[in-house]
């Protein structure tokens, strides 16, 4: 997605676009369309660009094995100034960055492209109270319950167990 900041006015602009996730370089998990709200905040001498994007994934719990999609939703913001850095340090944002005076459109294509991997959840989850599989026979226990046998607990967890059933009532 590539803004053009030149013809823009000092003031708050709003920006929409929604087109197919392969035009950022997304490929799987993401599928579908993407859709990336702007507000590009300018003044004399910086532009603040604050960024929704929202995008499908489709995911295997990681818990049930099941297939699902998940709508993920991105926010970020980036700061640009006006002029040349002469002295810039590792240790700076990296949301932040100079622009030169001639500067006259900027892409982010990039920008949301990472920030949509770096959104991808550790832990996928069809719901958040996925039951998972039966560590026995595999069978899906949000489906309905298996027919294992329970067996007894030993005697030294017991009192960890009362704890627990304490806790959730």
């Amino acid at each position: 997605m590539i803004i053009k900041i030149s013809n823009l006015s000092e003031g708050e602009h709003y920006l929409n676009q929604v087109g197919k996730v392969e035009e950022l370089r997304l490929t799987e998990p993401f599928k579908g369309n993407y859709d990336v709200s702007v507000k590009v905040a300018k003044t004399h001498h910086q532009i603040v660009l604050d960024t929704s994007i929202s995008v499908v994934a489709h995911f295997e719990c990681d818990r049930c094995a099941e297939e699902f999609d998940h709508q993920i939703a991105v926010k970020y913001q980036m700061v640009y100034l006006f002029g040349e850095d002469k002295e810039i340090r590792e240790n700076d944002d990296a949301n932040f960055a100079y622009l030169s005076i001639e500067t006259d459109k900027i892409d982010i294509t990039k920008d949301i492209h990472d920030f949509c991997l770096i959104s991808i959840p550790l832990k996928k989850l069809c719901k958040e109270d996925c039951k998972g599989l039966c560590f026995k026979c595999g069978v899906n226990l949000n489906v309905g319950e298996c027919s294992c046998t329970k067996e007894e607990v030993d005697a030294r967890w017991q009192p960890l167990l009362d704890l627990k059933s304490k806790l959730n009532n």
